[in-house]
């Protein structure tokens, strides 16, 4: 049994987490490594430091765009831009939280992407969306949106987020590897090269 670890910092809004979860599991197989998730509230982050993502100029946004299709393209991945973006993320990254507690997190934050990403459903922003998603993985549904409503979900979304803050993280996807950060989609060789020498 391996006592590797990868953290991962995530957002569902963000399309380099979305590669950046395809792209990990590989490693993870080959290294025999775990991975540990975390939610960050990159909304909040935003907002704190008065950032607009849209605001970018359109010929940065036009490209960006292209640039995911050829990554969706090089890994085969069934990538699309939804037609809903940005879109609120609280509710879906404090379900993450509460389906830690069924165990069944993983699962679930393959899920959230799949819907958003791959499936153009904006609806996962609010508990109405969330509901299919979480049935669908065994879960009563009224349970899961009391839990994520909780004053203790809610606390350790954010206590997640500042801790992130804390450590240096700045953006998502965001790794680590002991106490050495790696930012986006484009970095696993260096996850990996990490994960070797330790």
């Amino acid at each position: 049994m391996s006592d590797k670890t990868i953290e991962m910092y995530w957002e569902i809004g963000s399309t380099n987490a979305y590669f950046a979860l395809h792209l990990i599991k590989p490693i993870l197989r080959k290294t025999g490594a775990k991975i540990v998730f975390h939610p960050f509230n990159l909304g909040y982050v935003f907002r704190t430091h008065n950032y607009v993502l849209m605001d970018e100029p359109a010929i940065k946004i036009a490209n960006r765009k292209r640039d995911l299709e050829r990554w969706a393209t090089r890994y085969d991945l069934p990538f699309r831009i939804p037609t809903e973006f940005p879109i609120k993320t609280s509710r879906a990254l404090r379900g993450s939280l509460a389906m830690r507690q069924f165990g069944l997190e993983v699962e679930y934050i393959d899920a959230l992407f799949h819907e958003y990403w791959e499936q153009d459903n904006a609806s996962i922003q609010d508990y109405a969306g969330l509901r299919p998603v979480v049935a669908a993985l065994g879960v009563d549904p009224d349970e899961f949106e009391t839990l994520s409503e909780s004053d203790e979900v809610r606390q350790e979304l954010a206590d997640s987020t500042n801790r992130g803050l804390e450590r240096g993280v700045f953006g998502v996807p965001s790794f680590f590897v002991g106490d050495e950060l790696f930012w986006g989609k484009d970095r696993m060789e260096f996850i990996e090269d990490e994960l070797m020498r330790g």
